[in-house]
């Protein structure tokens, strides 16, 4: 362990149009150095994740972080962007430069507005995460994109409508207890799981409801090496944090293995030296609900094509074996691409440090991150710990 995380922020995530890029960077990266009991003066570097993608006219935005306080001014501070998984490409830069000792204490901020942007150019900025060489013309976006993964799914291992209906359910059921949730509703498997005309069919098998929200939003942690942390009022380490990159065409996998996605899992667990069955709770990119299915086997829940068994077995419930997306996921707390994967870290030091409120599991001993950029292209696996004197 090099480093561990002190200190958190995170705003709502939804429809935040009194917002801008900038009042979100700021709030957060002064509500993250207060949390963390630090001050401008401490700070070493800067790291924002910012995918933007053309939802923001300001496209350089790395030093809207010094907006925060004039006393950031000077400080070293780069924008990192890997798509979905962009706020996790942030966190990563903060671990090298603590472990390379370039920087003790590093301030991580994710951010996206992305409601201010009409629907159909939100869906053209998306796709620009797919390789639009071969991809471009697939309907409906990203969502398009998904909807050929879960098609192809079904065509090889059976119709698993209920299992994604199931997972939408579970999800927004937790999302009630998340302050931060975009929508934070109880929907129930049936109106998950029936097309009507609220939950109307989307791409392929997909239904509204197996589509994470379009949001707005912003968290932000602070990151420091070792010995700093043992000295703070709370701290959550880094037991590992594995990056795996895989090819952008999907023509050039199996897309329904999300291959990426496994071999980062395997990599992160064996380097922390533990098994899948020594995690508390998984935090899960659940873009759409496809996604998570096929994440239960990657991460080795369940064997290849055998994912809704972990859902109809109630395996990933709060109550079983190992709860994923206690936080309703991106699929009720929604999906500031920018913001996601700091979030997904910041909800899971809660858990750890005991500050999750309504959310709160029982002792959490060790907490597992999946987050992602594009059908499985960028994939980080974070796994976390209390740290302890």
């Amino acid at each position: 362990m090099t480093a561990a995380m002190v200190g958190w922020a995170h705003t709502p995530f939804g429809r935040l149009g009194d917002e801008t890029v900038e009042s979100l960077v700021t709030r957060v990266a002064n509500d993250a150095m207060a949390d963390a009991g630090v001050g401008p003066e401490d700070i070493d570097e800067i790291v924002l994740g910012h995918f933007n993608g053309g939802f923001s006219k300001q496209d350089f935005t790395a030093s809207l972080v010094l907006q925060a306080d004039d006393r950031l001014r000077f400080k070293p501070a780069t924008r990192v962007e890997n798509a979905c998984a962009t706020g996790s490409g942030a966190i990563r830069q903060a671990l090298k430069s603590i472990a390379s000792k370039d920087a003790k204490v590093v301030l991580v901020v994710g951010v996206e507005q992305m409601t201010t942007t009409p629907g159909p150019q939100i869906a053209e900025n998306l796709l620009r995460a797919a390789y639009l060489k071969e991809e471009s013309d697939i309907p409906a976006g990203f969502a398009g994109v998904f909807g050929k993964i879960a098609g192809n799914y079904f065509q090889r291992y059976g119709d698993q409508s209920d299992a994604l209906a199931m997972i939408a359910a579970k999800n927004h059921k937790n999302g009630v207890k998340n302050p931060f949730a975009q929508m934070r509703k109880d929907l129930g498997f049936e109106f998950c799981r029936t097309e009507s005309e609220k939950n109307p069919t989307v791409a392929g098998p997909l239904k509204r409801t197996d589509c994470s929200l379009v949001s707005d939003g912003a968290a932000a942690t602070v990151i420091t090496d070792i010995p700093t942390a043992l000295g703070m009022k709370k701290a959550v380490a880094f037991r590992n944090m594995t990056h795996v990159q895989d090819f952008l065409p999907m023509s050039k996998r199996d897309i329904i293995r999300f291959e990426g996605c496994r071999e980062a899992w395997s990599r992160a667990l064996t380097a922390a030296n533990i098994t899948l069955d020594d995690l508390s709770f998984v935090e899960t990119h659940d873009c759409f609900t496809i996604a998570e299915l096929i994440e239960y086997e990657a991460m080795g829940l369940t064997k290849e094509g055998e994912g809704a068994r972990a859902i109809h077995e109630g395996w990933t419930e709060v109550d079983g074996k190992l709860p994923v997306n206690v936080s309703g996921g991106l699929k009720a707390k929604g999906h500031p691409v920018g913001a996601t994967g700091v979030s997904m870290h910041v909800v899971s030091a809660m858990q750890l440090a005991g500050e999750a409120g309504d959310m709160q599991l029982k002792s959490p001993e060790l907490g597992g991150i999946f987050n992602m950029g594009g059908a499985a292209v960028a994939n980080y696996v974070s796994i976390l710990q209390p740290l302890k004197a």
